[in-house]
């Protein structure tokens, strides 16, 4: 602790406890937007697609002859990898082929962590204080809630490597047997042999099911997406000391990444030693809830002292929950439509249905429902595949408005929804608009990003172009 707090010093940054909420990390001196607060490169990390192992690039990949489970994208990220590679390699490779298809990123996450620890130890890959296996250990691990926060991840997957399913549930219950009443057994089931094939590619009499089945607990509550600059997944990493951070729905820094590494920057002046966050109930009403009775009233509702219904805050008005519940159930079943298979091959399909929803939704959901805008944004991704972009041009205008409502104003969500706007604008030939939609997302994205990366400063070529074209248009007229 005592060389972390040192190396945190160097870097304007303390860890302190705070009751209910653990560690936590505070400034010691003021950041400003766009400043990096803190940078760290991943203990471990894995591609979450077939993706380079070293960088995450997708072209020219090659797979390891030998494991045929990971993909380079050249000699250089084969080389600065072959060092945990090669232990990883000898363990994958002692599996059959169809145990190695079992091999998830999750998986592969955690033989990463016990590999890369063994290479520490023996002084073969450097640790320093904010590089070391300890920071990891140190990290939040919440049995209950793993199986809910790692479905959140992606990182659940079927494995049909324990036909005895009686024997894993003894054997589960051994080992944590304290506080699992509210696990569901298929979920105990789940959990258990995710450890099991960790322990069983290893095979390291040192370590036991239980302490494996911990740190997936620990991945669960500490893992970061990788995402690139436009915010799309790449892979999963484990950043110890970023995971200290507490987090908040109204934050004061955001977490990018630069390939691999991360950087928590800035989104506002932030005052040397202050932490403070608030719960705003009428806001989580409207994001959350249901909308009033009367579509003329902006009102958000409230349940009634008896249960029975909900209640407008504005108007008063009562809207039964039987109503309610017969929408949500209309809904839920179109949802479960859209999620077949036929459904998800078919975007015309898709877009058909996720309209059904849409509708039903308006009726149910606050204009600025977050449930609203996940579909609205479902049917722009959609129209986008299909290139019918004047009418994704307008659903994307419609999402506008519940981001700017559940993000702050300098978030890399919001901007990248004004870029995404400004881009369809500018195509349509409507440059004027374009012009405002990407200053709004420069403005944004050059605090969130960084000026200097290849992605910003594309983007605000752009703008530099579109503002010239509206120039030479002017002439023109």
């Amino acid at each position: 602790m005592e060389e972390l707090q040192q190396a945190l010093k160097n870097c304007d940054l303390t860890v302190s406890t705070i009751s209910e909420k653990g560690r936590s990390l505070f400034t010691t001196r003021d950041f400003h937007p766009g400043d990096v607060i803190i940078s760290q490169e991943p203990y471990v990390c894995v591609p979450t697609q077939k993706r380079c192992d070293g960088c995450f690039s997708t072209t020219n990949l090659s797979k390891c002859s030998r494991c045929q489970v990971v993909w380079y994208c050249g000699t250089p990220c084969q080389k600065s990898e072959w060092k945990l590679h090669r232990l990883e390699c000898q363990a994958l490779s002692r599996l059959d082929s169809n145990k190695r298809k079992s091999v998830t990123p999750s998986i592969r996450l955690m033989l990463k962590l016990y590999l890369r620890r063994k290479l520490q130890d023996q002084k073969i890959i450097p640790s320093t204080a904010m590089d070391n296996y300890k920071l990891v250990e140190a990290l939040v691990a919440r049995i209950l809630f793993i199986i809910v926060v790692l479905s959140s991840r992606a990182m659940i997957v079927e494995f049909s490597l324990l036909t005895n399913m009686s024997v894993v549930i003894v054997l589960f219950n051994t080992y944590f047997h304290e506080d699992m009443s509210d696990i569901k057994e298929e979920q105990l089931v789940l959990y258990a042999q995710m450890a099991n094939l960790v322990h069983l590619i290893l095979q390291w009499p040192e370590i036991n099911i239980k302490e494996i089945a911990n740190f997936f607990s620990k991945f669960a509550c500490n893992a970061h997406t990788v995402c690139d600059s436009e915010l799309r997944p790449l892979g999963t990493g484990l950043y110890p000391v970023v995971s200290i951070i507490n987090h908040s729905c109204l934050p004061n820094s955001v977490l990018v990444f630069d390939g691999r590494e991360a950087l928590v920057r800035a989104l506002q002046h932030i005052p040397k030693g202050t932490e403070g966050q608030y719960e705003d109930v009428r806001e989580n009403a409207i994001l959350e809830g249901y909308r009033c009775k009367n579509e003329t009233c902006d009102g958000f509702l409230l349940r009634t002292t008896d249960g029975k219904a909900f209640q407008c805050q504005e108007c008063g008005l009562v809207r039964d929950k039987e109503e309610i519940k017969q929408i949500a159930t209309e809904i839920k079943f179109l949802l479960e439509e859209a999620s077949k298979p036929s459904s998800n091959g078919n975007s015309h399909e898709a877009i058909s249905i996720h309209k059904m929803i849409e509708k039903l939704q308006t009726k149910l959901y606050h204009p600025f429902s977050i449930n609203l805008m996940q579909t609205r944004e479902t049917i722009l991704k959609s129209l986008m595949k299909l290139e019918y972009w004047r009418e994704a041009l307008a659903y994307c205008k419609l999402t506008i408005p519940i981001y700017q409502r559940v993000y702050p104003a300098v978030h890399p969500l919001l901007g990248l929804q004004y870029y995404t706007c400004g881009k369809l604008e500018w195509y349509l030939g409507d440059t004027e608009e374009a012009i405002k939609s990407l200053t709004k997302a420069v403005d944004i994205l050059r605090i969130t990003h960084g000026t200097k990366t290849p992605f910003v400063k594309e983007l605000s070529m752009m703008l530099v172009e579109a503002r010239a074209e509206a120039s030479f248009l002017q002439i023109d007229l």
